[in-house]
């Protein structure tokens, strides 16, 4: 008779499973100190409690290394179940309208690729330079205000925010500088010169120094809180400066672009000439575009990188390594890049053009893959300013417009309720601005700018 035991295998010899065995934990066990405290110290509770967690969690209370029998198959319960498919979660995709949110009519807004009337400032009030006026609007509660500085002395040339907003530098078209109290509308401080040219870019390196570029090329630092106010000179362009930037992360760099088709950065840490020592020499000159260049700005996340844009002649948006001068990249943007703006909290670019289509044109660096183009303007884009709060932008074009374009995700920017919004814009400054069937707010001032 059989017997009625199961059949068991038995080896002459103990010869263990390699598939069976974890290696990393042999490893550790065979390397690892011996547990035991042989100097008859005893071990901290934290020590006990920390090599229980290790035990439970990863060791999982093995003592053995070798491994003689196969793995046992795990049971059905652990098996996958593929009773419902997987479905990938689908990325929320990112819409970009292809027109502004809100469309500003500004009679007044003067055509001109070298002026710099546009400026967003951090207590989120956009500023718009007309011919003898100042059109600030308030983004937080809809509001809208126009200062009007002294007559007689020419058409504004350019408007700056001081980093904390205390004023507004003004320039005018009779080389004078002031600075406007936002609240009062009075000069509170200001340069009159008339054997200075006038004034085509600003700059503030802090809430007390304005560095000033003008039509005949020169740059100057300017420490309103001294009688001299006269601190160094920039010398290196030969025409007119139309645009001034500081380095945001650093300041300790300037950059500025100008009409003599040149680009210059300079390092305000850079000993000067005992024999002129209010003069600066340029760190790098930059003389590889072809045309105007007004669209300078600093990358926000990286301190060294520099981008730049050419006019009409140009149409390239060029990148530069301010550590030793060199390009890094260059891209035909197909028509004039009148200014451009970096995102403050990704990797993007928005440059403005143009003839033929006046566009808005927002790229992902460093691919340079177009993301988005947004239209809305009839004439090319002269200026951009970005909000302080992020995921919108104002651009003033020569068509006499002022447009509010949202960029941001739409899960970190939700859509607005149109008609909340309409109802606010026709509360704006108790009359002053009207809201027409297009859709476009109307400023009309209350004196005549013809």
């Amino acid at each position: 008779m059989s017997s009625s035991r199961s059949r068991r295998v038995e080896y002459d010899r103990f010869i263990p499973f390699r598939s069976a065995m974890d290696m990393d934990y042999a490893r550790f066990a065979l390397t690892g100190p011996s547990r035991p405290q042989r100097d008859g110290s005893r071990e901290s509770p934290s020590s006990v409690a920390y090599q229980k967690l290790l035990d439970d969690c990863i060791l999982k209370n093995r003592s053995r290394i070798l491994a003689f029998k196969t793995a046992p198959e795990a049971p059905a319960s652990m098996l996958p179940q593929f009773d419902e498919p997987i479905r990938p979660q689908k990325k929320q995709q990112r819409r970009i309208p292809k027109e502004p949110e809100r469309v500003l009519v500004i009679h007044g807004l003067l055509d001109d690729n070298v002026l710099n009337l546009l400026d967003w400032g951090s207590n989120n009030v956009l500023a718009i330079g007309l011919e003898d006026a100042v059109y600030l609007w308030d983004a937080a509660n809809e509001s809208t205000k126009l200062l009007q500085p002294v007559e007689d002395r020419g058409p504004i040339t350019c408007i700056r925010w001081s980093p904390d907003c205390a004023v507004l530098a003004v320039a005018f078209g009779n080389s004078d500088l002031s600075l406007i109290d936002p609240a009062t509308g009075h000069v509170v401080d200001g340069m009159e010169d008339e054997n200075q040219a006038p004034v085509l870019s600003l700059a503030w390196r802090s809430n007390s120094i304005l560095t000033v570029g003008r039509f005949d090329g020169t740059v100057v630092d300017y420490d309103f809180r001294k009688d001299d106010m006269f601190i160094c000179f920039y010398n290196g362009h030969r025409r007119g400066v139309c645009s001034l930037k500081w380095s945001v992360l650093s300041g300790r760099y300037l950059a500025s672009g100008g009409q003599d088709k040149l680009v210059h950065i300079w390092d305000a840490c850079m000993p000067v000439s005992r024999d002129h020592p209010r003069q600066r020499q340029w760190l790098h000159r930059i003389s590889s575009h072809t045309s105007i260049v007004k669209a300078v700005d600093w990358c926000p996340t990286r301190s060294n990188l520099l981008a730049s844009g050419g006019g009409c002649n140009d149409h390239c948006v060029k990148f530069w390594n301010t550590v030793n001068g060199a390009c890094l990249n260059s891209i035909d943007a197909g028509s004039e890049v009148c200014a451009l703006l970096w995102d403050k909290n990704k990797s993007e670019l928005l440059t403005s053009h143009g003839s033929p289509n006046n566009q808005l044109t927002l790229w992902n660096y460093p691919s340079m893959t177009r993301v988005a183009e947004v239209s809305g303007h009839s004439s090319r884009v002269l200026s951009l300013a970005g909000s302080p709060l992020g995921g919108v932008v104002a651009s003033a074009a020569a068509d006499e417009t002022a447009n509010a374009v949202e960029i941001d995700d739409p899960q970190k920017a939700p859509e607005l309720d149109r008609d909340k919004q309409e109802a606010a814009v026709k509360l704006m400054a108790n009359g002053a601005c009207t809201l027409c069937n297009t859709g476009k707010v109307h400023i009309q001032p209350s004196f005549s700018l013809d």
